[in-house]
């Protein structure tokens, strides 16, 4: 790429050709505000907060959708500029309520944030708020439209990112608004529920639904045996909100906080992520080597998000998906049952609760009868990585001087194969691991598989296991999923060979570590370190298999009997139904 000179306030500064003015002054150390503009998101310019000057000419122009030009020199801040910016500002003021101490961002707001860099501590312009109600009609996110300032961060990331199409613009001037459109509800449109809109929104117009004190109320609740599971991208990430850098694993203080929060036991998702690719491997197996076991390729179902844009989107795809239910729902029905049975605590009094990176898991819990096959509701609650650093803070613990604890047994030991669900190919790098056994008799030599790691939108590759080529596909960030469920269909109805045998699908750019529920402000920087810190924890761990998990092999021989076994399937294993775009 050739290389332009421009200068930066005088400042010399050599950058590539197309770079943006804004992207060239991050690079000359120089700080430019922005609202609507995120790295995830193709720039549009929509709030003006960027604006800059080009020196002799008498425009002002907008950083973020501006290319740099040779041998110019941008001013990017002055009296004129920073008085500019600061009416746009206050301009957003008028029509925004004023309820920063009770608002869900209050903190992280942006807005907040930039109003305090403006030093606005007066109303300039008259307050006139739009009277729209709040959409609580889904189970994880809350949509309200009284905060929005019509950044369009959340419509991008829906359309461009998600490839759902639930948010859009409607009506124009001071009338746009954005939601479903004909004004359906968000439980009536095509969202999946990832949160990706929550966790672009740079307000609280869009905010995961708050069930803290839902928490509270149970650990408070006599005879109620309270016992949480954390998710792996979450010991990664929950650091954040405590000013660690991302991806310092805090997985023994996650765990010494959860019981003074007054857990009674606690567990790790990452146990059943080992359970998950038992099944989930062996269901491969049985379909690389059984015609009449189901169709090729085996289409991974371990995110719901994934799991409701395909009912929706590629609801034809249903035989290819896999059966096994994720890794929170395996726990569930595990803690009820195994664990209920050993600890012998009456099922119904074991309020079982998750904490995970993904708003979504809030609607996967109650999104059809097979979420309580334990013969109760097998998960009682969710939470966000979010929502725990509220509670941690809420009780005044000290979480960076906790000393690290371990999590409780007999379902809480995993393996590096389980903390690896967290990124983008780690399903399929774990599941690769034992299959490799469950064919050919023999363990792994390396059980690093490179192929499927990495960020890339879509990754196809071979990967030989014993005297069979696999060939598998990762795809994260449900934009890219697309052409990969095409390509499987084309082939199918032309009567070819399946293209793969083996596909992994993460809704989320960068799989749970990028999730709708982790910290906020998390871009492509902050995904790389959480992956490493995945790694680290996959690398660390004396146990790198899930077949190698000394608790796996006990809970088969105990009670499980063997993978797709009777009561494998019956706890274990799931269903799957067209669903149609829009609700009635």
């Amino acid at each position: 790429m050739p290389k332009v000179k421009i200068q930066i306030n005088g400042k010399p500064v050599e950058v590539e050709a197309g770079t943006s003015i804004l992207k060239a002054a991050k690079a000359a150390q120089v700080k430019i505000p922005t609202l609507c503009y995120h790295p995830d998101l193709e720039p549009w310019a929509a709030c003006g907060i960027c604006v800059v000057k080009v020196e002799n000419s008498p425009k002002m122009v907008r950083a973020c959708a501006t290319s740099v030009v040779e041998g110019q020199n941008y001013i990017t801040h002055d009296p004129e500029l920073m008085e500019v910016r600061k009416t746009v500002v206050e301009l957003m003021h008028s029509n925004h309520p004023n309820e920063c101490l009770t608002c869900a961002r209050n903190g992280t707001c942006e807005l907040q944030n930039i109003s305090e860099d403006f030093c606005i501590r007066n109303e300039t312009y008259c307050e006139e708020l739009k009277d729209l109600p709040a959409d609580h009609s889904t189970t994880s996110i809350v949509l309200d439209p009284r905060k929005c300032i019509n950044c369009g961060r959340c419509a991008l990331v829906c359309q461009q990112l998600q490839d759902v199409w639930a948010l859009e613009f409607i009506n124009r001037g001071y009338d746009t608004v954005i939601q479903p459109a004909g004004g359906a509800l968000l439980g009536e449109s095509p969202c999946i529920k990832c949160g990706q809109c929550s966790a672009h929104c740079p307000v609280g117009a869009i905010y995961e639904k708050d069930e803290t004190d839902d928490f509270l109320k149970a650990v408070r609740t006599e005879g109620k045996h309270v016992v949480v599971q954390v998710a792996p991208a979450t010991r990664v990430a929950i650091g954040e909100a405590f000013g660690m850098e991302p991806g310092t694993i805090m997985t023994g203080q996650m765990y010494a906080a959860l019981r003074m929060l007054g857990a009674d036991a606690v567990f790790d998702t990452n146990f059943s992520a080992d359970l998950t690719i038992m099944e989930e491997g062996s269901e491969l197996v049985k379909r690389l080597t059984e015609k009449d076991h189901g169709p090729l390729p085996q289409i991974t179902s371990c995110c719901p998000a994934w799991t409701d844009y395909m009912e929706k989107y590629y609801s034809d795809m249903i035989p290819h998906f896999s059966t096994a239910k994720s890794p929170m729902m395996m726990q569930g029905a595990i803690t009820k049952t195994y664990y209920a049975d050993k600890a012998g605590v009456d099922p119904k009094d074991i309020y079982s609760v998750a904490i995970m990176p993904c708003t979504a898991k809030k609607y996967e819990i109650g999104r059809d009868d097979n979420m309580a096959a334990s013969g109760h509701p097998d998960m009682d609650l969710v939470l966000t990585t979010r929502e725990l650093a509220r509670l941690i803070k809420r009780a005044g613990i000290n979480f960076l001087t906790l000393p690290e604890e371990g999590a409780d047994s007999p379902i809480g030991a995993y393996s590096g194969a389980g903390t690896i669900f967290g990124v983008t190919g780690g399903v399929m790098e774990a599941a690769l691991r034992t299959a490799h056994i469950l064919v050919t008799g023999e363990e792994l030599k390396d059980v690093n598989i490179t192929a499927v790691r990495g960020m890339e939108g879509v990754k196809v590759g071979e990967v030989p296991v014993g005297d069979v080529t696999l060939k598998v596909a990762v795809a994260h960030g449900m934009v890219n999923v697309r052409q990969l469920m095409d390509e499987v269909r084309e082939a199918r109805i032309a009567g070819k060979e399946p293209p793969y045998h083996f596909i992994e699908v993460m809704a989320c750019k960068g799989g749970c570590i990028g999730g709708g529920g982790q910290p906020y402000f998390t871009d492509e920087e902050v995904r790389q370190k959480r992956v490493a810190g995945i790694y680290s924890d996959d690398e660390k761990s004396t146990v790198r298999c899930s077949h190698q998990n000394p608790e796996i092999t006990q809970i088969y021989k105990e009670f499980l009997g063997e993978p797709l076994s009777h009561k494998s399937h019956e706890l274990l294993h799931t269903k799957y139904q067209a669903r149609p775009l829009y609700q009635k």
